[in-house]
């Protein structure tokens, strides 16, 4: 297997798996227990368009406005922390104290619910693989032989070793390499979440979706085991924003239609392992 290594994010938030509880703990409404007073620290990994995209001197997107409504509902500003997946998806960047809560686009898993605390699901999504404009690649068979982009330690990498026994895998840490990489030809393909990459294809019209592939996968937000406070809490502000539509106005903001799925409808999609 071939590995990409991601280049530096140009801004750093945040370094170092303690950089924000190293000041001390504190409460926040509802006994809510907190790596640093007055803030809900919110893990992620740059760039996740939408979910997560820095701007000028912020970081914006579809999670960032969900968990603004959760830190509203906390009496607390929410502090965003850019750190590797790997540590968010391991329960790491919770177990360290970097974070209260990780917001990254994740898919809820078996395996990571061994690790670390899982909200209900916020969003539903499946796999799909990305190509330049014009490609005739339409399934993970026409790949043998071929390269496939995947983002380290996500569902879509998972799938792609099951699923595309032929292809050549090469690994990104960074999404927005893996999209440049298949943009630029120096790939064939790239596998990755729904909402990330047709996002994506909507802004680089020079790429399109050629297959989607039905995963089953549904998005949590992820707090350290026993903060059954903050799950909660989270729970609640997502079920709050669904009955006063503010989880549709989000999602249209952010994805500029409609959602056919909203948190607590009853959906085919099941989380995935």
């Amino acid at each position: 297997m071939l590995k990409v290594l991601a280049l530096l994010p140009a801004v750093v938030l945040a370094t170092g798996l303690t950089a924000c509880g190293s000041s001390g703990g504190g409460t926040a409404a509802g006994g809510v227990s907190l790596v640093k007073q007055g803030q809900l620290t919110t893990c992620t990994h740059l760039p996740y368009q939408p979910f997560q995209v820095k701007q000028g001197d912020q970081v914006v997107g579809f999670d960032v406005d969900l968990i603004d409504l959760v830190a509203k509902k906390l009496g607390v500003k929410q502090n965003i922390v850019d750190i590797a997946f790997e540590n968010i998806q391991s329960g790491e960047s919770m177990n360290a104290g970097t974070c209260d809560v990780a917001a990254a686009g994740m898919t809820i898993t078996d395996n990571r619910k061994t690790k670390f605390d899982f909200s209900d699901p916020y969003f539903d999504a499946t796999q799909v693989l990305l190509v330049k404009k014009g490609s005739d690649i339409k399934s993970l068979d026409q790949l043998n032989g071929k390269t496939l982009g995947v983002q380290s330690a996500t569902t879509g990498a998972d799938y792609a070793q099951a699923n595309a026994k032929g292809a050549k895998i090469v690994t990104f840490d960074d999404l927005a390499l893996e999209e440049t990489a298949v943009k630029s030809g120096q790939i064939d393909a790239g596998i990755n979440d729904n909402g990330v990459l047709y996002d994506y294809v909507k802004a680089n019209p020079d790429t399109e979706v050629g297959a989607e592939f039905k995963t089953n996968e549904q998005y949590g937000f992820g707090v350290k085991k026993g903060n059954s406070a903050l799950v909660s809490a989270i729970n609640d502000a997502i079920k709050e924003s669904v009955k006063s539509g503010d989880y549709a106005k989000i999602y249209q903001k952010w994805f500029g239609k409609a959602p056919t799925w909203q948190p607590g409808d009853k959906s085919s999609s099941t989380p995935s392992s």
